[in-house]
């Protein structure tokens, strides 16, 4: 079936489709109808409000912010028309709605994809050979598919509230075990090696010693973002670049894939388990079981903080609306810094911050 080619929009089309809660901008006679994305861009409401009928090139490259080459690739992914030859200055000044329906992925105007979106991803990638960093870094705006099997692919997606409703019971209960086994008074720290200068944790330090392993988490979420969602795969190695599409890769080619921006409780299982016998075979009973709680629900807030800076709207100067902003430069611009999602803080000392240069102050 023939694709329907693009269509022309009048002036007075484009501002009766403005009134009915679209957001349309234009950019040399090109309408783009950014309805659906407004809301997820950090500012992007508030700048399409000020700047409709304006130029959208003087838009993305003027205050609040530079955007990357990315981000104006990802905007041809609205295309919906041309504006009538006399009409360009359009939608006027003014009201510009934000309402409607999310626009769709429009594959006529992009260039030739490498791969087939009409079948499973995961086993397509691993060809791309040398062609597979870029390509990975190169976001779009559409579902993806991972395997042939529905069960798998059931398997692979999540909703954000799930990892919400199936951990937090687990956090909670496991706090209320560790607190009153240690409130037993039979925990001591480096009881194996001498009983005469063993130390006695009392049932007091829980909350310290749980916020230590929230402390914990928040280094090994770094440390896996960055040393392993993030490593390059060689070019030669099918298996490496499928492995790193899964793990991370699938994240950073569809951002806002809303099934896949928390962890599937199966895998996480596997991945919890195996940290609580590395703490269980270090540390006393209950003590790691107390920082492994504390690092759980370390991974519980991780999950919903990315999930809600992906589709958030935090409130402009906001803590979380510089996250969201941080969060977007390191998808779209800066995909070798700005490992931090919950925080920032161990992006100082390990040196890979988003220079503050790339974020411009609104006018």
């Amino acid at each position: 079936m023939a694709t329907a080619g693009p269509r022309s929009f009048s002036a007075a089309e484009v501002r009766a489709r403005c009134a009915q809660g679209a957001c349309l901008v234009s950019c040399r006679r090109r309408l783009y109808d950014l309805s659906g994305f407004v809301r997820l861009h950090p500012g992007g409401e508030q700048l399409l409000r000020r700047r409709a009928g304006t130029d959208v090139s003087a838009a993305l490259d003027g205050p609040p912010h530079r955007h990357s080459e990315n981000a104006r690739r990802w905007l041809e992914q609205y295309y919906v028309g041309d504006i009538e030859p006399g009409d360009e200055q359009v939608p006027p000044r003014g009201r510009t709605g934000t309402g409607g329906t999310r626009a769709h992925y429009n594959p006529c105007v992009l260039p030739q994809d490498l791969v087939d979106w009409q079948k499973p991803l995961l086993w397509q990638v691993g060809y791309l050979g040398e062609k597979y960093d870029e390509w990975v870094h190169q976001p779009v705006d559409r579902p993806i598919r991972l395997f042939h099997s529905d069960f798998l692919e059931f398997l692979s997606k999540t909703a954000w509230y799930v990892v919400f409703m199936v951990w937090t019971p687990v956090v909670l209960y496991l706090s209320w075990v560790s607190y009153t086994s240690l409130a037993q008074g039979n925990t001591r720290l480096f009881a194996s090696f001498t009983t005469e200068y063993s130390i006695p944790v009392h049932k007091y330090y829980f909350p310290f010693i749980f916020l230590l392993g929230m402390i914990l988490w928040s280094l090994l979420e770094y440390l896996i973002h960055r040393f392993v969602f993030h490593m390059k795969p060689p070019a030669s190695n099918y298996y490496l670049i499928t492995l790193h599409f899964l793990l991370h890769g699938q994240h950073h080619k569809s951002p806002f894939d809303s099934s896949r921006l928390v962890f599937p409780p199966v895998p996480a299982s596997l991945v919890i388990g195996f940290f609580y016998g590395v703490l269980r075979l270090l540390l006393p009973e209950v003590l790691g079981l107390s920082i492994f709680v504390g690092g759980l629900c370390g991974y519980v807030i991780y999950d919903m903080m990315h999930y809600y800076l992906h589709y958030g709207s935090p409130k402009k100067g906001t803590y979380l609306y510089g996250l969201k902003a941080y969060h977007v430069k390191h998808h779209f611009e800066h995909q070798k810094s700005g490992f931090g999602i919950s925080t920032r803080f161990w992006d100082y000392p390990f040196q890979t911050l988003i220079p503050e240069e790339t974020f411009k102050k609104e006018d």
